[in-house]
């Protein structure tokens, strides 16, 4: 019995780099049995308006022959006249153009595909035909509901094949608008969270679209009516008061989807997972979901439907748990959980593969799946079960493994393997095929791979054989296999280059091998320059009737024929325009040329593209006068070429210049075209001074010239001229000598002579060919000698490694041209014959160690000596319970000294190695040495895996690791390092030592603002290892902000909600200080909620202070709408101390200052800080009054500000209000007065100070209203207009008759404006 390797066979040869693994696919001339390649789906639902097709594809040598099985029986085809199979295929067609009905196909069929050597199942497809039943007839009676109550409308959609797709619209066909308050459920159910007046319609219609029958069903519309205790006017709704002041009841949240406390829900692996949540509630309740001993899966889990939907995409087993929805208004919340299971349909872990072995190999089919629950695993083979066929002494059938041990040739078969549970099954079929073949290659021969430098480049040799054979790569002939390095090589024949470079071009060989024969195959490697275009065009301007003209000029490889393209537009260009290899010129511009220019530079291995736009102008601009006169200045083309005086290697061109254009003509460029080698193409032949219009042009034998010419002045070059007359000058012997002459040993017994073959125009004559000559080196024998019209001679029968002397000389049909240069090359290498010996260590440390050993004798290399190569791993670490890779490395030496030794690096302190040496030439390695083990000292350690810092509450810092991937030695505990950091300040550093199996420390904060700096690393006892750095992260004090009513806009001063946890928005801390002694003071956090229709998001706005007395700002209240917000919040600064500036900021923008909103707010953040604090510091008070533009400011207008305050006076006295209008220009009182309760509100000393208007909105208009003012108490409200202009204003808090009484005692608080994302 022979045991070999053996493969696998993919059904079709893919690209190595997308799958880096042996897949062959046997030629199509090999009998191999069938295979199935194409097949329908399992569930297959069909439209019964179209003829049913059931495919099944398979292929196989000899042809496979197919057959059918329907509900487990025989499906006879030839008896149905309305079922055919098409030919070579086993793919059914049932059509129904005679009649009958789709319905009495449906049923389970299976498809079966075989030849003589075995058998080949699809899975079995369950058709069903698509259904879209009408909806039932019904008479609804209309919905009576009492305002501010839940209310569901049903819609029950009938059961269809796939299930409809359900969607509510009115009677105008417009869709129900749904928000928080109204959505549809999972169910197509249509939820009120709470009914409003508004809701009263007589329309409210359920839709199901059948994808399908693209046909659309609707239900019977639903009248919905509301009854108020109070009568509605439609006039009167609004978004601050839904209700139009009506008395409409308040109620706590409860579910209308799901019911109960808790509920459960089955999900399979990689499908979605929906689960609903539906409250009702007035207000309406906010939806927010947790999970349940961990977090959200973040990246794939997404909130749906207002907020009532979680989705998380592709479920694995982690999803599984305990889900919880909580419902929450101003009144309070309700909770449900969902306890959500995570089974598993079948899925593959191993799925078995194709097979081939050689008589007598062993081989084996694994096929494993898993799932929830543990699938069973049942085979077949040729369709049949494998404990029901006939016993077989080389299988052996192992669970989920079969075993072939000395396969016969006859005992091909195909095996089918099962793998199924209750919720689905897995069908993978795998021939095994005995075959008995040489070495085949697959692949054309001799192919040329052309690619672009520092390009990844991929050479295929696809072979096949069996037994496997092994395939090694060389280079040009020559060293050993090609692999390492930049190059590797896949397993299925192809060798990756990573970064092709000049120096790879080649000719590679690919050489497989096995015991039935040898099979190779070349591939010659060219790399290219890159194409690309060094000029490019540029946008420009033209004037109607002008010429413009675009630059496109090209650099790419000389040996590449490249093409130029333009396109306008990205469509052909029309005809007239004039193009050449660098430019597209445009005579006569009009406004139809305008647009957008491509050029497309294309060779055959790669392209390059540049833009540029054309302007029309209509009238005359000096830019586009003097770009058309600078154009204007480029030469007229030369004229009248002759050819005088011609000679066997020369002639005389004469032409007349054209039009200089004022601009003197520099230089003259002669190109040349010939027809023989590259017709068409003109190359550049020699430039001469501008002052010449008669030169002698040095040419080169045996070819057919035509000439032109190009003038060249400072502006640019002309356009070519007319070419000449044709002149073929005479042919000659070849005056270049054949280049990169080498010889080398593609075997052991062999030398290749190569050399690179003359360029066209140096052949000189027709019948080029080459003599090549050499012998022995040093022999003193007569020269050998050899004429090849190839690149390339062989010398076979030689000795190994022996040098020769070899020389070249190309010859045609005039004669020989001169020999080059001796040369020196050398037969094939063979492999080293004697091994190094006494390899030892002698002075081993923790990363190096120092390796001595015996050298071979010169002549046992072989071949050119290369190195001495050491082999070495890491066995084990002596670190107790880790696994370490014991990866081969290798390390190269030259030495050629007696008693050589050398330095290895790079080693893992505190491990076992093992080495061994081997010596190197190109090709082949020695027998190994003696292996050697040894052991490295103990390091210092690595890094820890991680390091985390996480708050856990306001003064607590909670910090944790992991141990060192590599401790390299006995961790003796951790040393922790840390200080406190204060801008580019740093604290007095703090060490703590902790134990080795310590991997969390709790560090209690003496203030929630102080960051830390930390330090940690492992130790060891030879110290301590590399530093884990980090800063303890910032106090996170932002919530989310959306619409809905925190608190309502009549009430005095709203009652801020609990703090909800804090998100991951950036935080902002706001910071006082006064020049008494620090002291620490717990500041107050306030969260103002709300819910837009789009995010949800929340705020917190914190004070941190630093000052005793504490000075603080707290009781922050938000109450926004849809185009306005209510600001209040109360503080404690001394009077007269500092202004106050509201300041909005978008959630992935920078803060932004008394910019008004405008409507559809989607999501914001709020702080509030004193307007005197730069960068979160206070800074010194400034005067106003003694500002140098305030006092010029104020002696300008002197007469106006008398006038303003004149009647400001006038009007207090009375105790009139001022209008808005009037008040909308005034500047802030910034003396605050103390409320009897302790607060401050904003009311002003001076009375007759004037008062700051607001902000115009964002379009610039100031928009005049004729609201009255909101009276400001303590925490009161201020309001935006609807087109965002700030109209509120705040007023001390008084008594009911002192307010009626004086209502001019009031004082403004600027509130900035909310920054829309709309």
């Amino acid at each position: 019995m022979v045991d070999h390797n053996h493969y696998c066979v993919c059904n079709l040869y893919t690209q190595p780099y997308l799958q880096p693994s042996l897949c062959l696919s046997p030629p199509p001339t090999v009998k191999q049995p069938p295979t199935i390649v194409k097949q329908s789906v399992k569930d297959y639902i069909v439209d019964p308006r179209d003829n049913i097709i059931i495919e099944c594809e398979a292929k196989g040598n000899p042809v496979p022959t197919f057959s059918w099985r329907r509900n487990g029986k025989f499906f006879n085809i030839g008896k149905d006249p309305r079922v055919t199979m098409r030919k070579r295929s086993g793919t059914l067609e049932i059509g129904f153009r005679s009649g009958g009905r789709p319905e009495d196909y449906e049923g389970e069929y299976q498809c079966f595909a075989n030849n003589e050597f075995g058998v080949a199942l699809s899975n079995k497809i369950l058709l069903r035909v698509s259904k879209a039943p009408l909806w039932p007839k019904e008479v609804l009676e209309p919905v009576v509901v009492t305002e501010g109550s839940p209310l569901v409308l049903l819609c029950n959609p009938p059961p269809g094949l796939p299930p409809p797709f359900t969607f509510w619209m009115n009677s105008a066909m417009t869709p129900i608008p749904q928000d928080k308050r109204v959505s549809m459920g999972l169910n197509g159910d249509l939820y009120f969270s709470n009914v409003l007046a508004k809701d009263a319609h007589t329309d409210y219609s359920c839709n199901a679209r059948f994808l399908f029958t693209h046909t659309i069903q609707q239900k019977n519309p639903f009248t919905l009516k509301v009854q108020t205790k109070e009568p509605y006017n439609d006039t009167s709704y609004n978004a601050t008061d839904p209700y139009g002041g009506r008395r409409v009841a308040e109620s706590t949240p409860t579910f209308l989807s799901p019911s109960g406390s808790e509920s459960s829900k089955m999900v399979l692996r990689d499908e979605q997972l929906l689960l609903e949540c539906i409250a009702a509630g007035l207000p309406t309740p906010t939806i927010k979901w947790f999970k349940k001993g961990g977090d959200l899966p973040g990246r794939k889990v997404k909130f749906e439907n207002f907020n009532k939907t979680l989705k998380i995409i592709n479920v694995s087993e982690e999803d599984a748990g305990e889900y919880v929805c909580m419902a929450n208004n101003q009144l309070g919340s309700i909770r449900h959980s969902i306890f959500v299971q995570v089974k598993a349909a079948p899925y593959w872990l191993d799925k078995p593969t194709n097979l081939v072995l050689a008589p007598d190999e062993n081989g084996r089919l694994v096929c494993r799946a898993n799932g929830n629950p543990k699938p069973n695993i049942q085979w077949l083979i040729n369709g049949q079960p494998v404990d029901s066929s006939p016993p077989n002494l080389s299988r052996q059938v192992l669970g989920d493994t079969i075993i072939f041990r000395s396969v016969q040739m006859g005992s091909s078969a195909v095996y089918q393997c099962n793998a199924s549970n209750q919720h689905g099954y897995l069908l993978a079929n795998a021939f095994v095929s005995v075959l008995d073949m040489p070495p085949r290659m697959l692949g054309p021969k001799n192919q040329l791979i052309k690619v672009i430098e520092n390009n990844r480049t991929f050479l295929d040799c696809p072979f096949f054989g069996s037994p496997l054979p092994e395939l090694r790569w060389f280079k040009n002939g020559q060293g050993s296999g090609l692999d390492g390095g930049q190059y590797r090589a896949y397993i299925n024949g192809t060798l990756e280059i990573k970064r092709a470079r000049a120096e790879d071009e080649g000719t590679y060989t690919c050489v497989a091998n096995s015991i039935l024969g040898t099979a190779e195959n070349q591939v010659r490697l060219e790399v290219k320059e890159r194409t690309r275009i060094v000029r490019a065009p540029e946008h420009q301007s033209a004037i109607r009737g002008s010429t413009a003209r675009f630059d496109c000029k090209v650099k790419s490889d000389p040996s590449l024929s490249v093409t130029v393209a333009w396109t306008k537009d990205d469509k052909p260009l029309q005809l007239g325009w004039r193009k050449d290899d660098e430019s597209l010129t445009i005579p006569n511009v009009n406004e139809g040329d305008e647009g957008m220019y491509t050029c497309t530079v294309k060779s055959e291995i790669d392209q390059d593209t540049a833009s540029a736009r054309l302007t029309v102008l209509g009238t005359l601009t000096y830019r586009s006068v003097t770009r058309d006169i600078a154009f204007l200045n480029r030469p007229d083309p030369p004229m009248d070429l002759d050819l005088s005086d011609p000679a066997a290697r020369s002639v005389r061109l004469t032409w007349i210049p054209g039009n200089d254009h004022r601009s003197p003509i520099t230089q003259f460029l002669v190109q040349f075209e010939e027809d023989r080698w590259e017709p068409g193409r003109w190359q550049d032949l020699s430039t001469y001074p501008g002052d010449l219009n008669s030169v002698i042009l040095q040419l080169a034998p045996f070819v057919n010239y035509q000439f032109r010419v190009i003038a060249i002045n400072s502006v640019g070059q002309s356009q070519p001229s007319r070419p000449s007359p044709r002149y073929k000058t005479s042919g000659a012997a070849p005056d270049a000598i054949p280049r990169g002459l080498r010889g080398w040993g593609s075997k052991n017994d062999n030398m290749e002579i190569t050399w690179e073959p003359l360029l066209d125009l140096e052949r000189n004559g027709p019948n080029l060919h080459y003599n090549v000559w050499w012998r022995l080196k040093d022999s003193g024998e007569e020269w050998s000698n050899v004429t090849t019209v190839g690149s390339k001679h062989v010398i076979h029968n030689t000795q190994t490694y022996v040098p020769y002397e070899i020389k070249i000389q190309a010859r045609n049909e005039f004669g020989a041209g001169p020999e080059s240069n001796v040369a020196t090359g050398y037969s094939g290498e063979d492999k080293p014959t004697d091994a190094p010996t006494a390899l030892r260590v002698s002075k081993v440390e923790s990363t190096t160690a120092t390796i001595h050993w015996k050298p071979v004798a010169p002549n046992s290399v072989q071949g050119e000596f290369k190195e001495y190569r050491l082999y070495y791993w890491r066995e084990s670490s002596l670190v107790p319970g880790l696994v370490v890779s014991k990866e081969k490395k290798t390390k190269g030496f030259f030495s050629t000294v007696a008693e050589p030794s050398g330095i290895l690096s790079d080693l893992v302190p505190y491990s076992k190695y093992k080495m061994f040496m081997v010596v190197a030439n190109s090709r082949f390695e020695s027998p190994p040495s003696n292996t050697v083990e040894f052991t490295t000292k103990e390091g210092v350690p690595d890094a820890p895996k991680f390091f985390r810092i996480n708050r856990r509450g306001f003064d607590t810092l909670q910090l944790e690791w992991d141990k060192p991937l590599e401790p390299n030695g006995i961790l003796v505990g951790y040393l922790l390092k840390y200080q406190t950091v204060n801008g580019t300040r740093l604290g007095q550093p703090q060490f703590k030592n902790l134990l080795p199996n310590e991997t969390e420390f709790t560090l209690r904060l003496p203030d929630r603002s102080t960051r830390y700096k930390f330090f940690l690393s492992a130790r060891t006892q030879e110290g301590a290892g590399e530093v884990f750095a980090d800063e303890s992260p910032h106090f996170t004090n932002e919530v989310e902000l959306t619409d809905a009513s925190v608190a309502s806009a009549f009430t005095p001063t709203p009652t801020p909600l609990a703090p909800l946890p804090p998100t991951t928005i950036t935080p902002t801390t706001i910071r006082t200080s006064a020049p008494t002694t620090p002291a620490t003071t717990p500041s107050s956090t306030t969260t103002a909620t709300t819910t837009t229709p789009s995010t949800t998001t929340t705020t917190t706005t914190e004070a941190t202070t630093t000052t005793t007395p504490p000075v603080l700002i707290w009781n922050l209240t938000v109450v926004p709408n849809s185009n306005y917000a209510n600001v209040s919040w109360r503080h404690n600064f001394p009077a007269g101390s500092s202004e106050f500036v509201n300041s909005f900021k978008l959630s992935n923008e920078g803060i932004v200052q008394f910019i008004f909103i405008s409507r559809n707010v989607l999501l914001y953040l709020i702080y509030v800080f004193p307007a005197s604090l730069n960068e979160r510091t206070y800074i010194d008070q400034v005067d106003i009054a003694t500002q140098g533009w305030f006092i010029g400011l104020m002696c300008a207008i002197a007469l106006i500000i008398l006038i303003l305050l004149i009647v400001c006076f006038i009007k207090r006295s009375r105790g009139g209000k001022y209008p808005v209008r009037d008040k909308k220009d005034l500047p802030l009182d910034p003396v605050d007065q103390k409320d009897q309760d302790g607060s401050f509100d904003y009311h002003s000393d001076e009375d007759n100070k004037p008062l700051q208007g607001s902000q115009t909105s964002l379009d610039g208009n100031v928009k005049e209203s004729d609201d009255s003012l909101v009276d400001y108490g303590e925490g009161g409200d201020g309001q935006f207009n609807e087109d965002g202009s700030f109209i509120g204003q705040y007023t001390v808090k008084k008594d009911k008759d002192e307010t009626e009484g004086n209502e001019s005692s009031e004082a403004t608080s600027p509130v900035n404006a909310i920054y829309s994302l709309a």
